[in-house]
């Protein structure tokens, strides 16, 4: 504002880059979080055609035996998207986290 900036520009060019690693972190996470939330979808959904991957995955049985090749590769499918999503966004992670932790 001192140097003729506009709260816009102030905005765009001082506060948003300094809090993007922090917004960033909160948004991962807070996806990573609603991914693996178990007990409210197997305890809201109404039936298998509502049922998330998690919910799905454990309730997926044989009428005698419960098949574990079966689930094993389901687990592993629901898997690959949050390790890819982990994966690519890793320095923001991190950033965010330690981005209060430095002097420097």
């Amino acid at each position: 504002m001192l140097d003729g900036a506009s709260r816009l520009r102030a905005l765009r060019d001082v506060v948003l880059p300094l809090a993007a690693p922090g917004v960033a972190t909160a948004a991962i996470l807070t996806f990573l979080y609603c991914w693996n939330e178990f007990l409210f979808a197997l305890s809201f959904t109404l039936g298998p055609d509502r049922q998330t991957v998690p919910v799905a995955v454990t309730l997926f049985r044989g009428r005698y035996q419960v098949p574990w090749g079966q689930v094993l590769a389901a687990t592993v499918v629901a898997t690959i998207p949050v390790a890819i999503f982990v994966a690519a966004f890793q320095r923001r992670i991190v950033a965010g986290l330690t981005s209060g932790a430095s002097k420097g």
